[in-house]
């Protein structure tokens, strides 16, 4: 849930000002994974000594966003020369979005490991047994400042690193985090600075994401570096004996470099467009020399003791425009009104419309086994779970299958049987969500396909599924999710699409939807253009304490996103309500007083919708009406209304949760929260 950044400039004369400016923008770039609090960690020389075999560190941190830090930065002025001029140097940056302790300076990282910053760590993720060795260390003597698990970490390091030097043993840096982590117990993403090792930094990563730029002004040395064993699980040692080979530096005589550690690439995209993915239990390290090399301890997973592996450096295609705001105040507004070319790009080259054909190269391979399963699997939190809940009758339509829709944590909490002739699908926007990635694991343990649909390349469930759909909707920065939704909804359209596309029975009904999804973006367009009626219903909403979101059939999901979107972004109480219990409870909350929105279009349960309807007016509601464009019939019967083009039914959704989102965005402005970064919450969900 928290964003790690860290820069690392071999080299490379860099005056701090620049970079606690690469810092803080890094930070930026990661705010919506927390914003709680931030801080960073330099070296606090006014003089540089490159021969100095110690260096001491200095913190600065504050509660709240990164514009308070930078406030924090202006203060420390006084004591330090930004414009002193670094070869070499290391500095890491961290926002937080609090589990353990409240935001404030103590529990803000940069965690240290004792007053003078010996070591400095920064974390994301979660220790599990962080209680059992804050014991063990209090036991020898360690004062706590902070209530985080992260200060555990560095303080271990610290025992470690004084262990070896009453042995008179000399360990690296690399070595001390090697013995810190193989005692955790969780999911991190670890950054480690010390006064010790100057202008070296090493990070770590298991169950939460972690990437490395590279920045060199020649070529690098290779494109592909294996990765060195240290132990087996058994604690036998294997050669790890680093070469020329084993090491990525820039080829020839010019070693200058420069190194960007990021909990996610929109960080580094700025400055590098290569990246290396690191995977479970690795830890990569820059020695004094500028060189990394990547070590891993070896686990029951890493099956043959000697087989080769390696890292590759990839070529990110993100452009550094996907993730400003441009002319919008906010980006979930940008990225609502990019839905029109979101959705193109999750369909192209994807869909022939001339053709009337589907195509998933992703999946392609898998289809034969695909077919011969016996049950579908869709798992997800939050609004990706909610995408698999508005396909779900169109699946069971088009596969006739049996199509189970579970959110994660109650998916593992119920320990549910899978079987080997099971597909399972996973849903998530990062691709990195706790919950999500564990439901992954317990699948593929007992032997089913996986099938990953995400929007991010080298996450971990990309990277731990047998295949998968990437859904092209661009870099998703607003906390609220919007055209990640749709861009899931259309990808798990298109799935079955192509389970139905062999069966004469189906025909009629494929090529009416391929139709629809030719439409799409343009209606889409049409949607986008009502804002200004829905700022205006939304002025008449916002002072309001609950709001109530009811449908069904294939409206039901817009019900529960919309509801969710609320709840996000306005802290409004609100509920999404199947329209066929309205009877059965609801119906008691609805008077003049509740405010009430109702998606009434013309599909199959159009009927049905309309007894609700009148139900609810009946009881003197006053319902807000989604229906379809002309519909004077339905008109007559709300209070007010939106009016969204008329769409083949299992597509409606997308057109009807447009508005939802328009909405509210817009009360949340005017209640004057913070759209992209909603109190609480993080957008990249790796924490269980």
């Amino acid at each position: 849930m928290c964003g790690i950044f860290a820069y690392l400039n071999y080299l490379t004369p860099r005056t701090r000002e620049e970079i606690i400016r690469i810092l803080v923008n890094g930070l930026k770039r990661l705010e919506y994974r927390g914003y709680d609090s931030a801080g960073i960690a330099i070296d606090g020389c006014n003089e540089v000594n490159l021969s100095a075999l110690e260096v001491a560190l200095v913190l600065l941190k504050r509660k709240g966003k990164v514009a308070a830090l930078e406030e924090e930065i202006e203060v420390a002025k006084k004591d330090l020369d930004f414009n002193v001029e670094f070869p070499t140097h290391v500095g890491i940056a961290h926002t937080r979005w609090a589990t353990h302790g409240e935001p404030n300076w103590v529990n803000t990282h940069p965690q240290r490991s004792d007053s003078t910053g010996e070591f400095v760590v920064i974390h994301n993720g979660i220790i599990t047994n962080y209680k059992d060795l804050k014991a063990f260390l209090m036991e020898h003597s360690y004062q706590f400042e902070s209530e985080t698990d992260t200060e555990t970490i560095v303080k271990l390091m610290k025992h470690f690193y004084e262990f070896h030097k009453k042995d008179l043993r000399s360990v690296t840096f690399r070595e001390l985090v090697e013995k810190t982590i193989q005692q955790l117990e969780g999911a991190f993403a670890l950054a480690f600075k010390s006064s010790h090792f100057p202008g070296e930094i090493v990070v770590a990563r298991r169950g939460s994401p972690l990437v490395i730029g590279v920045k060199s002004p020649t070529k690098l040395a290779t494109d592909r570096f294996p990765v060195l064993f240290s132990k087996d699980h058994r604690g036998n040692t294997f050669s790890s004996i680093v070469d020329d080979l084993s090491t990525l530096a820039p080829a020839g005589e010019e070693k200058e470099v420069e190194y960007f550690f990021a909990s996610d690439a929109s960080a580094i995209i700025e400055h590098t467009n290569q990246v290396i993915y690191l995977e479970d239990n690795d830890i990569a390290a820059v020695s004094r020399n500028g060189k990394l090399t990547i070590h891993r301890v070896r686990t029951l997973t890493d099956i043959e003791p000697l087989s080769p592996m390696s890292r590759e450096i990839i070529t990110l295609k993100m452009q550094i425009q996907q993730i400003m705001k441009g002319n919008f105040p906010s980006f979930m507004q940008k990225e609502i009104y990019e839905q029109p070319e979101s959705v193109t790009n999750t369909m192209r080259g994807r869909v022939n419309f001339e053709e009337n054909r589907v195509l998933l190269g992703g999946i392609k391979e898998h289809m034969a086994e695909i077919r011969r399963c016996r049950r579908l699997l869709f798992i997800g939190c939050g609004t990706s779970y909610h995408s698999a809940v508005a396909t779900r009758q169109l699946l069971e339509e088009m596969t006739e299958l049996p199509v189970m829709v579970d959110l994660a944590s109650d998916f593992l909490d119920r320990s549910t049987p899978v079987f080997r002739d099971d597909v399972c699908f996973f849903i998530s926007q990062s691709g990195e969500t706790a919950d999500t990635l564990m439901a992954l694991r317990y699948c593929k343990q007992r032997g089913a396909l996986i099938v990953g649909i995400t929007n991010t390349v080298g996450s971990s469930i990309c990277r731990e599924s047998h295949c998968g759909v990437h859904i092209n909707a661009g870099p998703e920065i607003g906390v609220a999710s919007t055209k990640a939704y749709t861009s899931q909804f259309i990808s798990l359209v298109m799935f079955g699409l192509i389970m139905s596309e062999d069966r004469l029975s189906m025909r009629e009904r494929y090529s009416s939807i391929i139709s629809g999804l030719k439409k799409l973006p343009e209606q889409i367009k049409e949607v986008l253009a009502m804002d200004g009626q829905i700022h205006k219903l939304a002025e008449e909403l916002y002072q309001q304490r609950s709001l109530l979101v009811m449908g069904r059939g294939f409206n039901y999901a817009t019900c529960l996103e919309g509801a969710l979107k609320i709840k996000e972004l306005t802290y409004m109480h609100s509920e999404g309500i199947m329209a066929g219990e309205l009877k059965h409870g609801p119906l008691a909350l609805v008077d003049s007083a509740m405010p009430l929105i109702m998606i009434v279009t013309r599909d199959p349960v159009y009927g049905k919708c309309m007894n609700a309807l009148q139900q609810v007016n009946a009881r003197n509601g006053q319902p807000i009406v989604i229906c379809n464009k002309g519909d004077e019939e339905t008109k007559k019967h709300a209070y007010k209304v939106i009016e969204v083009p008329e769409q083949v039914d299992c597509l409606q959704g997308i057109l009807t949760i447009i508005p939802m989102q328009l909405l509210s965005l817009h009360i949340a402005e005017l209640r004057k929260c913070d759209v992209d970064c909603p109190r609480n919450l993080a957008k990249s969900v790796t924490v269980e």
